[in-house]
């Protein structure tokens, strides 16, 4: 598998993108990025923190002091990158109308397809 594809898969995963949204918009620290997140596990949430950070998009600044604190922030890699996926969170969503009826026309194309057999 190319490398490139590999990265590709991190940015454009599931909690991947939702990380690099809201990291754009300023750091969080752990819990606070999981609750803006939303449903998705401690497990899930560290180990695309890691992932992202392996592959320079993520920094990972953990401040010696008590209790610890850990924030995370994009690199300027990391920035490049989310701005392009809110770009296509942006089309998807100007584009939503134009998605709802092409799914519409398919489930009735195949509805009939489905009664003519």
């Amino acid at each position: 598998m190319c490398p490139h594809r590999v990265v590709l898969e991190h940015v454009t995963s599931r909690w991947g993108v939702l990380v690099l949204l809201e990291l754009l918009e300023r750091p969080y620290r752990f819990s606070e990025l999981r609750r803006a997140i939303g449903r998705v596990s401690e497990k899930m949430l560290t180990q695309t923190l890691q992932t992202l950070e392996r592959d320079g998009l993520v920094h990972r600044d953990a401040k010696p002091v008590i209790p610890p604190r850990v924030d995370y922030s994009l690199t300027n890699l990391g920035r490049e990158a989310a701005a392009q996926v809110k770009a296509l969170a942006g089309w998807t969503a100007q584009r939503m109308p134009d998605v709802e009826a092409a799914r519409r026309a398919y489930d009735e194309a195949r509805a009939e397809r489905a009664r003519a057999e």
